[in-house]
């Protein structure tokens, strides 16, 4: 009797060993085409543009404590939706996140509750490829006149190639944001990285575009991931 009970204990531990397995499986899997026409099918049309607020020249000074303007952010909004826009892509920074974690997740919450009230959705960038490699908290440079993008910055930009342990920070920053807003309506999909390879990188960019996409799947969010 014993032996007869150990072995259906032991079969059972394998059994849920293997669920584990699969389920681990599953979540690492891009997307069938059921599920994403299954999720597109109550989606409006979306409308949208790239929207940084006019008071912040790049995503630094849009996302840090001293220098986010909800009050703009909610007037430009404002305009959007009357002209009907209902989706804008916004961008991140893994710096403004690691110098102000909860305050960071608190101004996202902050945008979106702005946006939702607009009827508009949002999909938030993760990296990207464009512009300054370079950058630094704080005060951000002012803009230079007549020069297209003067003060936006790559993220995670040269430091990616010039620190030893950026990538275990930025896999906790897409974990954290990605799990911190799994589940949220206001968020219609998750560009993880924009143009990577732009700036010369090339296939540089590879491993964290490869990264950033396990890192995705195994939060599994309830909204779709591109690049």
């Amino acid at each position: 009797g014993l032996i007869i009970l150990s072995l259906l204990s032991s079969c059972k531990e394998i059994d849920k060993k293997q669920e584990k397995e699969k389920e681990t499986i599953v979540k690492s899997e891009r997307w069938s085409e059921k599920m994403a026409n299954d999720w597109a099918a109550n989606k409006p049309w979306l409308r949208g543009a790239n929207f940084n607020p006019s008071t912040a020249i790049n995503q630094l000074e849009f996302w840090q404590a001293e220098s986010f303007d909800p009050e703009t952010i909610d007037k430009e909004l404002g305009w959007a939706e009357d002209i009907g826009l209902n989706c804008m892509r916004v961008y991140l920074h893994h710096l403004a996140w690691e110098v102000d974690k909860d305050g960071f997740k608190e101004r996202i919450n902050q945008y979106l509750s702005i946006a939702d009230k607009h009827n508009i959705s949002t999909i938030f960038v993760i990296f990207d490829d464009c512009w300054n490699p370079t950058y630094k908290a704080g005060k951000q440079p002012e803009p230079k006149p007549g020069v297209h993008n003067s003060g936006w910055v790559r993220d995670p930009g040269d430091l990616l190639y010039t620190s030893d342990d950026l990538m275990p920070i930025l896999e906790s920053y897409t974990k954290d944001i990605l799990t911190t807003f799994n589940g949220d309506k206001r968020i219609i999909l998750w560009d993880l990285y924009n143009e990577p390879g732009n700036s010369g990188y090339k296939n540089k960019s590879l491993p964290l575009l490869k990264n950033v996409f396990e890192w995705a799947r195994e939060v599994n969010p309830s909204q779709p991931i591109t690049s």
